[in-house]
């Protein structure tokens, strides 16, 4: 089988912009209220997945992600910096999915998309912060995982070696396919577009978009399929609805609050030691230390 790469991504809200219309009343995020960024980290896996395939010859990376039709925008950012395909798995019935309703439909979704030698992700989303899509997905692929990979130090078609942070320094682990690897952004950031990637795929598109158009680009993607971006439905990656949505998860957020950091006032300290004993003694009044 030819080496493959499946490259998860999310399309997430830009975190730096929260405000008070952040959240739904149901928990929820409202990401019509946030300008919609491809993840940090998931740049960083992407990155880490375009370098095993410069290492592996015939390797190809494929992305998939799972959102609302604009999440298509992050795939064919992902083909302009060299992923080869990409596959959107979007349905109005995986709204309000927490980390276990995601992951279990990310893992039916690579299941179809099986046999694979490695499943790369980045290590959290900005919009939550768990850390937790990877590792579940992969659990429930019954695959070994490897967190915080850091680089390649050397892939074939049969094993791979990476060196991985740890909380007191890097390891270096060795493994087998199939694997999966989360990535940290202290690995290597991601290439940047590629000029002639841009110009081949800036018309790739999802049906829905296509049905969108106002242009009509049904001979252009007959003569080149490579510019189609898969969408699949909660049917095609059959999926139980029941574990999906806010009815297949069981986190709840209950509110968020936007916290502002304001200094009010300030002091000028000239290092004699006069000034030290006094900073000492007021932090100490204050409870701030001691």
């Amino acid at each position: 089988m030819s080496f493959k790469i499946i490259v998860l991504a999310k399309q997430v809200p830009d975190t730096r912009n929260v405000g008070k219309d952040a959240m739904k009343a149901d928990g929820t995020v409202n990401r019509a209220a946030l300008p919609a960024i491809f993840n940090p980290e998931d740049l960083n896996a992407l990155e880490f997945a375009l370098k095993v395939k410069d290492k592996v010859e015939g390797a190809e990376v494929v992305v998939l992600t799972m959102g609302p039709f604009r999440a298509a925008e992050i795939i064919r950012e992902a083909m302009y910096r060299g992923a080869d395909r990409g596959y959107l798995v979007t349905d109005r019935k995986f709204a309000g999915s927490d980390t276990l309703a995601t992951s279990y439909a990310i893992s039916l979704a690579c299941k179809k998309l099986a046999p694979f030698h490695l499943l790369v992700a980045g290590r959290q989303a900005i919009d939550g912060d768990t850390a937790q899509v990877g590792p579940q997905t992969a659990e429930k692929l019954g695959i070994p995982q490897v967190a915080y990979a850091e680089d390649i130090l050397d892939v074939n078609e049969k094993e791979i070696t990476i060196k991985r942070r740890i909380e007191r320094g890097v390891e270096t682990v060795k493994s087998t396919f199939p694997l999966a690897v989360t990535v940290p952004s202290s690995a290597d950031d991601c290439r940047p577009r590629h000029a002639k990637k841009l110009m081949t795929y800036k018309h790739a598109r999802t049906v829905t978009e296509l049905q969108n158009e106002t242009k009509d680009y049904t001979d252009l993607y007959t003569a080149r399929p490579y510019l189609k971006i898969e969408e699949w439905s909660v049917e095609d990656i059959g999926a139980d609805v029941e574990q999906l949505g806010l009815s297949g998860s069981p986190t709840k957020v209950k509110t968020i609050e936007n916290v502002v950091f304001a200094a009010k006032e300030s002091k000028t300290l000239s290092g004699t030691d006069q000034d030290i004993e006094s900073l000492m003694v007021e932090l100490l009044e204050g409870h701030i230390i001691g």
